[in-house]
């Protein structure tokens, strides 16, 4: 197949398979007469599955040594539990970041008070202008603390 079926059948860009490539990721692919690069199957199963992992955020780097462990299938493989570990620690503390980052917003939210077209006061608008010039405000206040 061609790198635009290859495309359609995975839904990855073309340019991010031929980056795949340039990285060695994916095998280098056969060329057809007139040059057109001509995928097979273990094309698409492989895209696939590099698609698979950085649907789960996995860094290329990561990918590589997954792909490494794929590619030697009679070998032990310690790295693999390691690897998915690691990424669980990752999106663990990015959960947390994001709950404070919640926190945060719904301080900053919670000063907004009355805002109508009446108003001109904007609670919210006065805290993100305190913050701007170094004084506390109402989403950092627990961090001062």
């Amino acid at each position: 197949m061609r790198i635009k079926e290859l495309a359609e059948a995975t839904g990855v860009d073309v340019d991010t398979i031929r980056y795949y490539e340039k990285q060695g990721l994916l095998p280098e692919p056969a060329r057809q007469d007139n040059g057109y690069r001509d995928y097979a199957s273990t094309h698409l199963e492989r895209l696939a599955f590099i698609r698979h992992c950085r649907a789960l955020e996995m860094p290329l780097a990561d990918i590589r040594r997954l792909l490494g462990a794929l590619d030697a299938p009679g070998e032990p493989h310690p790295d693999v539990d390691r690897l998915v570990q690691e990424q669980i620690d990752k999106v663990r503390a990015r959960l947390k970041s994001m709950r404070a980052l919640e926190k945060q917003l719904l301080l900053l939210k919670a000063s907004c008070g009355r805002c109508d077209d009446e108003s001109t006061d904007c609670g919210i608008l006065k805290e993100l202008v305190a913050a701007a010039h170094g004084e506390a405000c109402a989403c950092h206040a627990h961090l001062a603390h």
